[in-house]
């Protein structure tokens, strides 16, 4: 009772906060203005990821009182919580400070870039966050050996980009927010890890209340500040989900899938053209939807659908047989690959009506 007493704070007061941060103007307010590149079509405050930040400590603050209090409570972490805790905190604490500049800003890429691969090979060395091995359903588990801890960085640093990459359309990355960290929220808790609940929770929480602002017609966006440190925790939640057992990488890549397979095909595709792969552009697959004609609501309620279905896929996953597995993977990757498809006829519908 008092842990969804603490979620419904933390919701609360990320909805309080975002509706005051894109109301009034203050020295946290920073505007995006349109460009050519942007799917929005008037200047939108996009520091909305304050909001979210800022409500989830106060609910990490709430939980440690709680648990300060509660007798009963002693034990409920793990052995070495807290130092684990303090290289994970304060490595987020380094790409939100870093990201809030940028937004400020602006700074270079290899700042940007460098600050992330740091935080990531804090968490990777420092708290022995990594994927040693990789299951193929069918064949076994791959060892990555030597490689598995500049993998992990690799991942993290991709996991924190792609976040920022697809935060180009109202509501759809605090939708996959809600919905992802949720699904993860739900693995913490059928596997009996309260730090993974506790966190995935709280963050969840403060995605619905930021999402009442930024559903379309969004009053604001997240911004670098929110989408970086979002990205990132999620990377690192995957990895300590793996380390610690609760399901192997398959299980997280399903449910965010709808954000990793959409940024990693257009990267690689605009990569094989010889395009700069860090700047914007509007050649994702959810905005060639919105670009074909679909209203941003329209196409992010059918995003939450896919999110929705991967993170259900996800749970059958966890507790289906190798067998079944192989059909799991098989299934999602067609109905990707329709998906993709399907895109693309839109896009060729439209450019013929427009003629």
């Amino acid at each position: 009772m008092m842990g969804l007493l603490v979620f419904a704070v933390v919701g609360t007061l990320a909805w309080w906060i975002t509706g005051r941060l894109a109301r009034e103007a203050s020295f946290l307010r920073s505007l995006d203005h349109p460009n050519e590149r942007s799917l929005h079509s008037a200047p939108t405050p996009r520091s909305g990821g304050i909001a979210l930040l800022v409500s989830i400590l106060i609910g990490l603050g709430l939980a440690a009182i709680g648990y300060a209090l509660v007798p009963q409570s002693k034990g409920f972490l793990p052995k070495g919580f807290a130092s684990a805790s303090l290289w994970i905190v304060g490595s987020i604490a380094l790409v939100t400070v870093v990201s809030f500049l940028d937004d400020r800003g602006g700074l270079p890429v290899w700042v940007r870039f460098g600050a992330q691969a740091a935080a990531a090979a804090i968490v990777v060395w420092g708290v022995g966050l990594r994927v040693s091995s990789v299951p193929i359903p069918g064949v076994g588990p791959v060892a990555l050996g030597w490689f598995a801890a500049p993998v992990s960085v690799l991942f993290l640093v991709w996991m924190t980009n792609l976040y920022n990459f697809m935060d180009g359309m109202d509501g759809f990355a605090g939708g996959m927010t809600a919905i992802g960290f949720g699904f993860l929220a739900f693995f913490g808790w059928r596997s009996g890890h309260p730090f993974m609940l506790l966190i995935t929770s709280l963050v969840a929480a403060s995605a619905a209340g930021f999402l009442i602002h930024n559903f379309p017609p969004a009053r604001i966006f997240m911004g670098d500040v929110g989408s970086i440190p979002l990205g990132f925790t999620a990377g690192a939640l995957m990895l300590l989900g793996v380390r610690d057992r609760l399901f192997d990488i398959w299980v997280p890549l399903l449910i965010f899938s709808p954000f990793i397979l959409d940024a990693t095909v257009t990267v690689v595709r605009r990569a094989w053209r010889g395009a700069r792969i860090w700047e914007g552009h509007r050649e994702h697959y959810y905005q060639r939807l919105v670009l074909s004609g679909w209203s941003h609501r329209r196409s992010v309620l059918v995003e939450y659908g896919l999110m929705l279905w991967c993170g259900g896929l996800a749970i059958v996953y966890r507790g289906a047989t190798d067998r079944w597995r192989m059909v799991i993977l098989f299934v999602w990757m067609a109905v990707f690959a329709g998906l993709a498809l399907a895109v693309h006829r839109r896009e060729s519908r439209a450019d013929l009506g427009s003629r």
